[in-house]
């Protein structure tokens, strides 16, 4: 029956991986192998020899011994557990989601296009890429790369010259989404189980990081495309709230105040953002009825929004497909990891491949592993592969370890456009070819991956 889950998760992988291929919307096959995974697990309950606690991070004693009124419980127990912890991780990005919509909602964003004072080239793309290394971490490398990209298409009319500053948007987006514990899912998941802190997170990740975006940016301000001035386009824009400003940063804070509410009560972050959502929510709607209370000349503008409240509006827009793909694949690999199958497959990386590469300080794991990692996760989702670690590697919070996996795995996606939700999105927005990334930027994103992996090599003995 093992045989058969691992054969039902590895098809529902590739289909994950070759969505675009397929055609067929990554959630689709991330819930079905999800289901099947744990009917699998009911099923064949009897069969299996081990059970994993996961609360308690080892193998059940005497499994093959209960009774099956006891093993079903135990079942149940873990797959309850599994669930409370992937609920927290929903819940978290339903909020974080949220706040940014109701932010777009008030043409928040608008007011970043306010910093592009110059027409150089390379002025623009250390701008861009400052912007989208800060902006990530706030936001999330996913948003960030969305506002950007809009940004981008109302200053560069020229697409052959936008592309690459959207590909080195993207290289820039996973650099600052590495340090934040709010910047990308996979650090949002292992901050949120208690693997890394927020400052130890920042103190570890915010150098390398800083160098895996910069380097690549140094390299491509010496490329022809970057030389020389842009022939800005002006376009008249309808206009603004008058509180563009005030929801942006009254947003972007509310965000940022969350590890903060964290790191002083100890409660679970999805309260802190449900706490700073309902904040946003205040101001949204004051804000909201005084807009349009009274006709003015955008109220054209302001009937496609006058039926609706703020949050009601901002809720509508909110990516359920990507909230309902994070519940399917993150159960799954729960139920790899409850059969003691991903604790199994990390003991053989510990014995097999130390001597591959340099050991992690207090682990048995090679930091070649990690690297492999990072460039896994350009082939296949690092969502899963992240959560798959949270399964195989028992290490305290603070490791270093999990440090390097929010590192590779959120960095290592650059190299391929497909590689990471900032890549897709940007694909999409721009219609950039797989093929043109592939030889334009992908050996960017790969200098500046290894040059951050050598960083942290260096810089971890600091902590």
């Amino acid at each position: 029956m093992e045989a058969a889950i691992i054969l039902v998760f590895v098809i529902g992988y590739l289909a994950i991986t070759l969505e675009h291929n397929l055609k067929i919307d990554k959630l689709i096959p991330a819930l079905v192998m999800m289901a099947i995974c744990w009917a699998l697990i009911a099923l064949g309950l009897e069969s299996f020899p081990n059970w994993f606690d996961s609360a308690k991070h080892s193998l059940v004693e005497g499994f093959a011994g209960f009774a099956p009124e006891e093993k079903m419980h135990l079942m149940e127990e873990t797959l309850l557990h599994h669930l409370g912890k992937t609920a927290e991780i929903l819940v978290f990005l339903l909020g974080a989601m949220t706040i940014v919509e109701i932010i777009d909602y008030f043409d928040g964003f608008s007011t970043i296009k306010n910093f592009v004072k110059t027409k150089k080239k390379t002025k623009i793309l250390w701008l861009f890429g400052f912007l989208a290394f800060i902006l990530s971490a706030i936001i999330d490398n996913l948003t960030a790369t969305i506002v950007l990209i809009s940004i981008l298409q109302k200053i560069v009319k020229d697409r052959d010259i936008r592309i690459w500053y959207a590909g080195l948007i993207i290289i820039a987006a996973n650099a600052g989404g590495a340090w934040s514990p709010i910047g990308d899912v996979t650090t949002t998941m292992l901050w949120i189980g208690k693997k890394v802190s927020t400052g130890h997170l920042m103190g570890y990740l915010l150098l390398p990081s800083f160098v895996c975006m910069a380097v690549p940016t140094l390299i491509a301000s010496f490329l022809p495309v970057f030389k020389g001035d842009l022939e800005i386009e002006e376009v008249v824009e309808k206009r603004k709230s008058k509180y563009s400003a005030i929801m942006l940063y009254l947003g972007l804070g509310a965000i940022v105040f969350v590890p903060i509410f964290k790191t002083v009560t100890h409660l679970p972050p999805y309260v802190g953002m449900m706490l700073s959502l309902g904040v946003v929510a205040v101001f949204a709607e004051v804000y909201s009825n005084s807009k349009f209370s009274i006709s003015s000349a955008d109220s054209q503008a302001s009937d496609a929004h006058a039926h609706h409240s703020p949050v009601h509006h901002s809720l509508s827009k909110i990516e359920l497909p990507s909230i309902l793909f994070f519940l399917g694949i993150l159960m799954a690999v729960a139920a790899l990891e409850s059969l003691g199958i991903l604790f199994g497959f990390a003991e053989s990386l510990k014995e097999g491949m130390p001597m591959l590469g340099t050991e992690l300080h207090h682990t048995g794991v090679s930091d070649l592993v990690m690297i492999l990692l990072g460039v896994g996760s350009a082939v296949i989702d690092n969502v899963p592969l992240v959560a798959a670690s949270l399964g195989m590697f028992s290490e305290p919070i603070d490791n270093e370890l999990w440090h390097f996996v929010a590192f590779s795995a959120g960095t290592g996606g650059s190299m391929l456009i497909i590689g990471s939700a900032a890549g897709v999105v940007a694909m999409g927005m721009e219609k950039i070819d797989f093929f043109w990334y592939l030889k334009k930027i992908s050996w960017l994103a790969l200098v500046g991956f290894l040059l951050g992996c050598a960083t942290f090599m260096v810089t971890r003995t600091w902590f």
